[in-house]
């Protein structure tokens, strides 16, 4: 779910008042495409990438970004996205009561441009990774101050660099969700997958 710039907006309002001819509608996907590239060239100035270690090529969980804004500043999170591909996630696949990187290949990555409070817990300007423990009614988010890592193992030593966690609570999807995804639902970063949803809450 990218925020488009202002100026994105704009344009595609004057540029659908042209009529739907071919022409017009090739100059607003190419005004699509700069301000999408605008938007990254925001996120970069502002400190906020992804970390890539190794090939992205033929990974069968492809690297995702979201981008979104929150009261006073900007945010992108990072996650390698797994598929279910006929296979019991919740219990099985990712296991109750075992700590998860909440995805696949490098850490779950956040990067804020400005303080906030995610799930409750404060924090500042910078970069953090998130894992959690899933369990059937209740889940344990955690929030580590080393995101520039591979996902796994998550140790003695991982977990010492903790910043703090927070609870929640999870609940049913509407419909079964293949690939693992985050999105911006009210205020709130949603996890999906299988037949699971839990929001993380988002605030100043």
């Amino acid at each position: 779910m990218k925020r488009h710039s202002a100026w994105y907006l704009a344009v595609l309002l004057v540029a659908g008042c042209g009529g739907g001819s071919e022409a017009g509608e090739a100059e607003t996907a190419e005004m699509a495409e700069t301000a999408e590239a605008m938007d990254e060239m925001e996120m970069a100035d502002a400190g906020l990438a992804c970390v890539v270690m190794g090939d992205l090529d033929g990974r069968q969980s492809p690297l995702q970004e979201l981008s979104f804004s929150y009261d006073g500043g900007e945010g992108l999170l990072c996650y390698g996205a797994p598929s279910a591909r006929e296979r019991v996630v919740m219990g099985e696949l990712v296991p109750y009561g075992q700590v998860w990187r909440l995805g696949a290949n490098e850490a779950t990555a956040l990067h804020l441009s400005a303080a906030a409070t995610v799930g409750g817990v404060a924090l500042g300007p910078g970069s953090y990774s998130l894992y959690a423990t899933p369990g059937e009614t209740e889940w344990t988010f955690h929030v580590n101050s080393e995101y520039d890592r591979w996902g796994i193992p998550i140790d003695a030593t991982v977990q010492s660099t903790e910043v703090g966690s927070f609870m929640a609570t999870p609940s049913a999807t509407a419909e079964m969700v293949e690939m693992m995804t985050f999105e911006q639902v009210d205020g709130a970063l949603r996890f999906s997958w299988e037949n699971t949803q839990v929001d993380i809450s988002l605030g100043m």
